[in-house]
């Protein structure tokens, strides 16, 4: 499946410091100082080895994915959204950190994407692929992307924000309805990123009441 591909937004720069703001976001540690003292800054807190490990571990294309994924922690879920400005929607929130990390344009809609993607099994799993569930009586109505350490990271209702969830958790395992992966966004992620992305992201479990798409 060929996708349209899209100019990325990224830098290394911005790249670290959107993890910073997960971390903090997940943590709720105060607020990181300016961006000339963020290496100082990520040393002095121990995060920096942490940083370094993720990326030994992952593929360039995967790790860039998942560490701007966490980088939108907080964002407030928006039917129909799909920027930081307006919130995010399930699709919308996967779409656009394809577009800005991957370059590459993923259709609009939850159940567009599983069709358009490969089918992979829960086993198979990688941090980067897409994980969707069936939560309005319909198959892929909500999608998510799995970052490791059997977690996903999704934008899941109306008054709730992007949040890390446990595939495990009752709710999710219940309605879960496969796994699919974006062939381009996938270079050999190593095994091992699972327990690196675990040391440096640990926000609560929210699971409980029903998203939307």
């Amino acid at each position: 499946m060929r996708f349209e591909p899209a100019k990325p937004s990224f830098s290394p720069r911005y790249t670290l410091l959107t993890l910073v703001l997960g971390l903090l976001l997940s943590t709720g540690a105060h607020a990181a100082p300016a961006a000339d003292d963020l290496d100082n800054w990520l040393t002095d807190k121990g995060l920096m080895s942490k940083i370094e490990q993720v990326r030994q571990n992952v593929s360039l294309k995967a790790s860039e994915l998942v560490v701007h994924a966490i980088g939108f922690l907080g964002v407030p879920y928006q039917r129909g959204g799909n920027t930081v400005e307006t919130g995010f929607d399930c699709s919308g929130f996967v779409k656009a950190i394809y577009e800005q990390t991957v370059g590459l344009v993923l259709p609009r809609r939850a159940e567009q994407q599983a069709a358009a993607t490969q089918n992979i099994e829960r086993k198979e799993l990688l941090p980067g692929d897409l994980v969707f569930f069936n939560t309005m009586r319909r198959a892929f109505s909500h999608v998510g992307i799995y970052i490791g350490d059997g977690k996903f990271i999704h934008s899941p209702k109306p008054g709730a924000e992007v949040r890390v969830e446990s595939l495990a958790a009752a709710y999710w395992n219940r309605r879960f309805d496969g796994a699919r992966r974006v062939d381009a966004a996938q270079d050999d992620a190593g095994p091992a990123v699972a327990a690196a992305l675990a040391s440096i992201a640990k926000p609560s479990s929210l699971a409980g009441a029903q998203p939307t798409r």
